[in-house]
């Protein structure tokens, strides 16, 4: 009862004319980001993040995540239409959605992918309304040591858990590490790594990094890729909406095993495109005519759409409750909180409870009308593909060019931005994550920050992150995730023997 009472108070401050306006918008730009290869989720909140400025931090993160909400559906529309995943968790939808479109069924391929884009959506969603009050009771409990401990735990699960290679995270975290540290020392007020360069005393800004590495990485990649477009037309009408959503039930195991997995996923940095994967594999692994699989099967749809929105969804909720992203997109939405002047964490559940449950309430309502929105309006979105791609970058990398100037007034943020640009661009070559960078970039001083005050507090004695039940627990998970590939090791060499 707690939680649907707190949900009725987040529709209230949700369900205003500006707020209903912004989410529509929202939604559009994120479809379009979504449609576009070479865009996407991330890159477009990244992106768009500056316009938020001068908006309330609900407005903001309403807008934002309708941007998020409206890619993860947009991704579908040109896996199936055209072959081309719009985002990366979209290339398992391209197994049997475009072999759908080939033999003629583009609108049934859509819908399904609509449908279980909205059904996983939902199951996350639920997750997070049910689980949101549990946290905020054990939120004034935190101080500098627990705040450090959480900390610690969201560098190491991305370590420890994380799918990419070990000293890739770990490389990249490090130089998001070393970025946190220039500027001015909060603590004893000294100069770090600014080289007598005046526009680096205020440091690194995340903003302009974060336009860098995913906004104009993306265009230099899609500049060196991009590839001639020719799909199928695809138009959805009632009747197909019907036929599709009259045999969901047929498929009611696939889609609960898939939203499962994503929800996973999504609160470990797991991330949409391992639940994507995993859930069209064990899909097609407990089918019972797994030849179909590849050839249009309507559940290669389902599994993989319904498992990458769980996720992406569910990402928000450790981001919101600890401070962890469990995506990029999340990453780059806790950097706004920061922007915004919200500190993550459990305190977020108790000192703004308008901000947590309007953008929870947004989450219901976002994609109600994203479901609607894509199913009327698919033709349009997918004729965005055929317009001359010269037309199209010049417009984003001017785009990201005020909004880098306009965070700080700066030319230099410009130029910082063009270089992290170059920076994003040959890690994505060589298969270096950037989620790790960001991370790092977002929370290294606030983490250093928790650690010097702990130490400060508890006369040098490393001690104090197991003084009390709660920081001793979540610095043990932290250092068994850190090392769980090496305990996993050891469990499966015990289990062959």
């Amino acid at each position: 009862m707690e939680a649907f009472g707190l949900l009725l108070y987040g529709f209230k401050v949700l369900l205003t004319w500006k707020i209903l306006a912004l989410m529509m918008v929202g939604l559009s730009l994120g479809i379009f980001v979504g449609v576009l290869p070479g865009l996407g989720g991330p890159n477009g909140v990244a992106i768009l993040l500056p316009l938020t400025f001068t908006m309330d931090p609900t407005t903001a993160i309403v807008m934002l995540s309708c941007i998020y909400w409206g890619a993860l559906f947009g991704g579908a529309i040109t896996s199936i239409l055209f072959n081309i995943p719009g985002e990366a968790w979209s290339v398992a939808t391209t197994f049997d959605g475009y072999p759908m479109a080939q033999k003629g069924q583009a609108a049934e391929a859509l819908t399904a992918a609509f449908t279980s884009s909205f059904f996983g959506s939902l199951v996350a969603v639920l997750l997070i309304t049910f689980l949101a009050p549990r946290i905020a009771d054990f939120a004034l409990r935190f101080g500098p040591p627990e705040f450090f401990a959480v900390y610690l735990l969201t560098f190491c699960s991305f370590v420890g858990l994380g799918r990419e290679e070990k000293h890739k995270v770990i490389i990249s975290m490090s130089l998001g590490l070393i970025l946190a540290g220039i500027g001015m020392d909060t603590v004893s007020g000294q100069l770090r790594m600014t080289f007598g360069n005046e526009d680096l005393l205020r440091g690194v800004n995340f903003l302009v990094a974060v336009i860098g590495l995913f906004g104009i990485s993306e265009i230099l990649l899609t500049m060196e890729e991009r590839l001639a477009l020719r799909g199928h037309v695809a138009k959805i009408n009632l009747k197909v909406v019907l036929s599709v959503w009259k045999d969901l039930p047929k498929y009611w195991w696939t889609l609960l095993r898939s939203a499962a997995i994503g929800c996973w996923l999504g609160i470990t940095p797991g991330g949409a495109i391992a639940a994507s994967f995993m859930g069209y594999n064990i899909a097609k692994r407990m089918a019972k005519d797994k030849d179909s699989f590849g050839k249009g099967r309507i559940e290669g749809v389902f599994a993989p759409e319904t498992a990458a929105h769980a996720s992406g969804t569910s990402a928000l909720l450790p981001m919101l409750a600890l401070g962890i992203p469990g995506s990029g997109t999340a990453a780059i939405l806790l950097g706004g909180l920061m922007v915004w002047g919200l500190n993550p964490g459990p305190m977020l559940f108790v000192e703004h409870k308008s901000f947590v449950w309007g953008l929870i309430a947004s989450m219901y309502l976002g994609n109600i009308v994203g479901l609607v929105l894509v199913l009327t309006t698919v033709p349009l979105f997918a004729s965005v593909l055929r317009v001359p791609f010269a037309a199209i970058a010049p417009m984003i990398v001017v785009s990201c060019a005020i909004g880098a100037y306009a965070i700080q007034n700066a030319m230099f943020d410009i130029w910082l931005m063009v270089g992290f640009g170059v920076v994003g661009y040959v890690f994505k070559k060589i298969g270096i994550p950037l989620a790790p960078l960001t991370l790092a970039l977002v929370l290294g001083s606030r983490a250093e920050d928790s650690f010097r005050l702990s130490m400060i507090g508890a006369n040098g004695d490393l001690r104090v992150f197991w003084s009390n039940g709660l920081v001793g627990t979540i610095t043990t998970l932290a250092l068994v995730l850190l090392f769980w590939p090496l305990i996993g090791r050891l469990f499966q060499r015990r289990a062959s023997s």
